[in-house]
């Protein structure tokens, strides 16, 4: 019998934030960028296909791990609104490749990226 890991991805957004240029080189034909948030270090941008999170790494932030999530590997998720104690809002994603956790911060509209998704993969 395999042991079975209980990985979670966990990424933060703190705000939302424009759309960075730069992400046009990435897109495939047809894709589009829908919104962007800004994370700890650098940034996340939904489009109409994916997620995609830039993580800048090192103490200069100069190397970059690029993570893609297709939302066809979602096989379910769920939101949490924030509440009277609790400031912070949660996205959960479980997809063929793991557990993945999005913390929001106060101010980040959860409806949004719900309604987002919603459309994205119903």
């Amino acid at each position: 019998m395999a042991a079975e890991l209980d990985f979670v991805l966990t990424w933060t957004f703190i705000s939302e934030t424009s759309i960075p240029k730069d992400v046009n080189n990435m897109l495939v034909d047809g894709e589009r960028a829908v919104a962007a948030y800004k994370t700890i270090r650098d940034v996340a941008i939904f489009t109409n296909k994916r997620l995609i999170v830039r993580d800048a790494q090192g103490i200069t932030g100069k190397k970059t791990e690029i993570y893609t999530l297709p939302y066809s590997s979602i096989n379910m998720y769920s939101s949490e609104n924030a509440g009277i104690i609790d400031f912070n809002s949660e996205l959960e994603l479980w997809t063929r490749a793991g557990h993945i956790k999005i913390n929001l911060k106060k101010g980040v509209d959860i409806r949004k990226l719900d309604n987002l998704i919603a459309s994205c993969i119903l």
